[in-house]
């Protein structure tokens, strides 16, 4: 608790000298306005820094880097090409692209039952549950299972989530699922006959030129990557936050997925040309799947797509000023990404917000900076 209550006072201490500029940004300015934002941010203890990085779809028009990734046992300042922890981004950026590439392909179909593909996921009254479904968290499944379910091994954790009975009907409740996309990761590995993290690499990052972005980061890289919080006496660093993931080996559909500002923005690009046959970017998706992929669906409570937020009890980061087009996601360690091909323009906001004490808060003010973005 020393610790802890040392590493508080240090960022109160320091932010002011902390929040100097890592990179420069195109001079525009619209996004004066950022900078006070993330300041009030980190003078209110709501995270230690953050990197913001906004574009349109041929060019970074501004990326920053704010205050500090590590506070002891050395001060470390933030950099732009600093990689965190994605947590829940995982769920649209790896998990929600593989399957729209394996719908490009003939291989998925979104609104065939789940167990077309898994087979064990047909007990418990689950047999009528469609890829879709998950993908729009309406398949009626329990948002998070026990812990318990995943200490005794990966293939009995493996067992207990397809054991798992839905507590509602299909369609009849909107419930934010990490189980849903653990299913989900689990589909992709089944039809592609690799892992999950072998495919998203092979198959989507590497195409794309996303340099960084990887689940279980090489150890070399650690230095480069944002804390998240301290966890049985070590500080978590490299590690995914997740517990389950954790216990999944680094690698699930829900989280496990570390990437850095540009990296994000690249993949943003990719969505971007939707409207545009030309992309900026190398792109594993053609135009037809990505518009199917951003397309809203109207649930209860808001409208959701595949794998990705649009209007719903989870946009709080997405500001006020975006268009219908946008679509984004945020992410438990303190991580967002919006794209809005309307206004042609991509938000990253990256923070560690667990860091150092497990607390802090970033959706309202990410949504600050969105809402100043979406003008």
């Amino acid at each position: 608790m020393k610790m802890l209550a040392h590493c508080s006072l240090m960022i109160l201490l320091s932010f002011t000298t902390n929040l100097a500029v890592r990179a420069a940004d195109s001079g525009d300015s619209r996004f004066d306005a950022i900078e006070p934002i993330v300041r009030r941010g980190i003078e209110a203890g709501q995270l230690p820094g953050a990197v913001v990085a906004v574009a349109d779809s041929t060019k970074i028009l501004y990326l920053r880097a704010f205050g500090d990734r590590q506070i002891e046992p050395t001060r470390e300042a933030l950099t732009t090409d600093t990689i965190f922890d994605l947590a829940s981004l995982t769920k649209p950026v790896a998990t929600a692209t593989s399957v729209m590439l394996l719908v490009q392909r003939g291989e998925v179909d979104l609104d065939q039952p789940v167990a077309k593909y898994l087979p064990e996921f047909a007990v418990e009254g689950k047999e009528a549950i469609t890829v879709r479904d998950l993908m729009l968290h309406v398949g009626g499944m329990i948002p998070d299972n026990s812990i318990r379910d995943y200490q005794k091994g990966i293939d009995v954790a493996w067992e207990r989530l397809f054991a798992l009975k839905p507590r509602s009907e299909r369609g009849e409740k909107f419930a934010y699922s990490d189980v849903g996309f653990l299913i989900l990761g689990k589909l992709v590995e089944r039809v592609s006959g690799t892992t999950l993290d072998q495919f998203t690499q092979k198959e989507i990052f590497q195409p794309m030129g996303m340099e960084t972005t990887a689940y279980k980061p090489d150890p070399a890289l650690r230095d480069r990557i944002a804390a998240t919080e301290p966890r049985g006496g070590e500080l978590m660093q490299g590690k995914v936050h997740d517990p389950r993931a954790a216990l999944l080996d680094g690698v699930a559909g829900h989280a496990g997925l570390f990437s850095t500002a540009e990296d994000l923005v690249r993949y943003g690009q990719m969505v971007l040309s939707v409207d545009d046959d030309k992309p900026s970017v190398p792109s594993v998706l053609d135009q037809k799947t990505i518009a199917t992929m951003i397309q809203p669906h109207q649930v209860p409570r808001g409208t959701r797509a595949s794998g990705w937020d649009h209007q719903s009890p989870y946009s709080s980061n997405r500001g006020s000023t975006f268009s219908d087009s946008a679509v984004g996601h945020g992410g438990f360690t303190g991580t967002v990404l919006w794209i809005d091909p309307e206004k042609d323009r991509v938000f990253v906001f990256l923070s560690s917000r667990l860091y150092p004490d497990g607390k802090g808060s970033v959706n309202r003010l990410a949504g600050e900076i969105a809402t100043i973005i979406g003008h």
